[in-house]
């Protein structure tokens, strides 16, 4: 299920993050903390419809408050103590009397905070602030995640493994797709598969046309990042081929089928491509041949064979006289 894989990974790096950020804090090592505020600051405006910035880009070290948010007239503290004599010493500032009106937010990247929401504060300047519904956590923040339709947790998901997630390891990305390529090849695909012709060098030109064409502007991020796959992948194929196993028509075959079955429905461009992704991680995850691989890893590959097919005519519509490759340029 999806939701469970998006949330599970979100879960898994917000509380790794705040365990390291608890524990380098007892023997002093703060540099995670001083990073963490641009991250939070990202993920509350994912979570919460904010515009934070980091307090630092107005002022520097300015005392008592890390994010701002003019429009909505917010300020917020990052703070890994959580304890209620930290936010009564943070609303003792004298800061807090240049920013009249605006609503005090306190988020705590290391512990729990539940039995602060109960609790009252001393707030000599009469700041704009809601213990129950002001202060945050790392549980508060899962709980919003938790409940956020299936596209804006994806989103969430995509930021968190951009900012949280593992350096790419080229060689395990190669086995991977080696595993996978090997199960779609293993399954029962009763269409006839239509032979392909196989190119290396991708047009990058031809391919942002494509894109244009099938209105998928916000999947081109996505689409740049796997391009350079193309080539390995070529490899990956032709290597198959030398064995006599001609696996490559079973892969565009899975992702073309996939495609065939969703464009008509009522959604996106952009929804339509991820879709494609998610159906065939299901496949390959309810293959009898398939061995545990974790979620990040399998998603890359997938999203890497999606991309790939994308640009080799597989899956949604070529503009006219679309030409993916690129000629090769011989020397006399």
């Amino acid at each position: 299920m999806n939701r469970s894989d998006y949330f599970n990974y979100i879960e898994e790096k917000l509380n790794f993050l705040s365990y390291r950020i608890k524990n380098r804090a007892k023997i002093n090592l703060l540099d995670l903390n001083i990073h963490s505020e641009t991250f939070f600051a990202e993920l509350a405006n994912n979570l919460l419809k904010y515009d934070f910035k980091n307090a630092n880009a107005v002022k520097h070290n300015m005392e008592a408050i890390d994010l701002i948010d003019k429009a909505n007239k917010i300020v917020a503290q990052v703070s890994s103590t959580c304890t209620g004599q930290k936010i009564e010493q943070t609303l003792e500032r004298e800061i807090f009397s240049k920013y009249p009106g605006f609503r005090f937010k306190f988020i705590a990247i290391a512990g729990e905070a539940a039995s602060l929401r109960n609790r009252s504060f001393a707030n000599p300047h009469k700041v704009n602030f809601d213990p129950r519904e002001d202060i945050y956590d790392i549980q508060s923040l899962l709980n919003l995640a938790l409940n956020k339709p299936i596209e804006e947790q994806r989103a969430l998901y995509e930021f968190v493994k951009a900012e949280l997630g593992n350096i790419v390891d080229i060689v395990k990305v190669d086995t991977n797709l080696a595993a996978i390529i090997d199960i779609l090849s293993k399954e029962d695909w009763s269409e006839a598969i239509a032979s392909t012709e196989i190119k290396a060098n991708p047009n990058s030109f031809e391919i942002a046309r494509k894109i244009e064409f099938n209105n998928l502007i916000t999947v081109k991020s996505t689409i740049d990042e796997y391009k350079i796959f193309y080539g390995r992948l070529d490899e990956k194929y032709k290597e198959f081929d030398r064995q006599g196993a001609n696996k490559s028509l079973s892969v565009f075959f899975a992702m073309k089928n996939q495609y065939v079955k969703l464009r008509n429905r009522d959604i996106s461009s952009h929804e339509l491509f991820f879709s494609i992704i998610e159906r065939v991680i299901e496949i390959i995850r309810n293959s009898k041949n398939y061995t545990e691989i974790p979620y990040e890893e399998l998603e890359m590959c997938v999203s890497i064979l999606m991309v790939d097919s994308f640009i080799r005519c597989k899956t949604f519509e070529n503009p006219e006289d679309y030409n993916h490759v690129v000629a090769r340029q011989y020397s006399s």
